[in-house]
């Protein structure tokens, strides 16, 4: 074994006895073989979620039956689950509803922006263009596609770098990834909503792979919209309900493309004409999916009580320690990460980029054999994602310890 070894081992030692958040790993069900640095992709199992979902199906469904939508609260869930999902991204209450995918948020939050900046932008000329991250996860860029269709604009790729300079009179709205899927680099929130806004144009975030992992401050910072998942570092479940925010002011001009009998003022009334809800309900469709919403609320419990400062401060120190044993073991030219060294530049996960790109799936499927879970995007990636609030030191350096043993083979 070599002094880098045993000198990391100890450090990494430390580092969990003194984490202020060691006793959540409790919370969840994990198990000590296997390093799990996959929870961007899909949250490990919180341990409240079973006995809660047995309840939903064995007296709310069973018992209660429709009386659950009254007595058991399925009828408010989307906006209370909502609230607890906006402490977590910097929401006051009455901001965020969750239901539906994350697509489909998408589609109804960038064809509003739209219509809200329908008229004549600067100069008497319509503000016709939708801007895209050009390195958006694909389902975005399809979406905004679609929804440039829809609303006869064009649509326009450019680097998030670039986008501020992009934006002009004509720009409708900007549709940016948080953290970049694949590097993990994170972008400047807080710049790029005042330079977009500084155009006269709205902005729609994707926080998918942010939610959940560091501070966000929706409202802080004036975002006009917001959506993302809840099944990566929210540890909903797989295709547990997305969220969508508005905010507060723009509510009232939130005009849905999707106007749905649950977002109407009037559910119960069945009027054959469509008269918008108060609030964030007017980002609801139709009936909630209850099982996979309850489940979700059950989830959240695991976030009680925590400082996100103290998140996102492990999650910095969980990185920059994989991307120092990567450095100590992994031979020389094998595996280069393209995540930001920078802590402002960088989300909660780590990209490799495999000096021969024929090896990367090959790489991460012996990884995950030799009980280290990761994911692989091709063509050269491989992706390590960290949970803080149960991935340890000491499971970060066994991981980059077993990538060594492998790209040395």
């Amino acid at each position: 074994m070599s002094d880098d070894t045993t000198g990391l081992r100890a450090e990494a030692a430390a580092l969990d006895a003194a984490d202020a958040l060691r006793a959540k790993r409790a919370e969840f069900v994990l198990d000590d073989d296997t390093v799990y640095l996959d929870g961007n992709s899909l949250g490990a199992l919180p341990r409240a979620v079973p006995a809660r979902l047995a309840d939903v199906v064995g007296r709310e469904w069973g018992r209660l039956r429709i009386r659950s939508w009254r007595e058991s609260g399925w009828w408010t869930a989307p906006e209370r689950v909502g609230d607890r999902i906006g402490r977590l991204v910097g929401a006051a209450p009455g901001r965020i509803v969750v239901g539906d995918s994350t697509s489909v948020n998408v589609f109804k939050a960038v064809v509003a922006a739209v219509r809200m900046g329908e008229g004549a932008g600067s100069g008497g000329r319509a503000r016709d263009e939708i801007l895209v991250d050009a390195a958006t996860f694909p389902t975005d860029g399809y979406i905004a596609a679609s929804a440039a269709r829809l609303t006869g604009c064009r649509i326009r790729a450019v680097p998030v770098g670039d986008l501020a300079a992009a934006a002009g009179p004509r720009t409708a709205v900007a549709l940016v990834n948080h953290v970049d899927y694949r590097t993990g680099r994170l972008h400047d929130l807080p710049a790029l909503t005042a330079a977009v806004h500084a155009t006269g144009a709205r902005i729609v975030w994707d926080l998918c792979h942010s939610a959940g992992a560091l501070p966000v401050g929706l409202d802080a910072h004036g975002v006009d919209l917001a959506v993302g998942c809840t099944y990566k570092y929210l540890n909903g479940g797989p295709g547990a309900p997305a969220f969508l925010y508005v905010r507060r002011d723009l509510q009232p001009r939130f005009d849905s493309p999707l106007p749905g009998w649950n977002s109407h003022a009037d559910p119960f009334g069945m009027a054959p004409d469509h008269t918008p809800a108060g609030g964030a309900q007017r980002g609801r469709v139709g009936t909630p999916d209850i099982l996979s919403l309850l489940a979700l609320e059950a989830a959240l419990d695991v976030w009680e009580g925590v400082d996100l400062t103290a998140v996102r401060a492990k999650s910095l120190a969980l990185t920059d320690f994989f991307l120092r044993c990567v450095e100590a073991y992994v031979p020389a030219g094998r595996a280069v990460s393209v995540t930001p060294v920078a802590h402002a530049e960088r989300g909660s996960q780590v990209a490799l980029r495999t000096a021969r790109a024929e090896t990367a799936a090959s790489t991460m499927t012996e990884l995950v054999r030799r009980g280290v879970v990761g994911d692989h995007r091709p063509p050269d990636l491989l992706r390590f994602g960290f949970t803080p609030l149960y991935t340890t030191f000491a499971e970060t350096e066994r991981a980059a310890r077993v990538l060594a043993e492998v790209l040395g083979e």
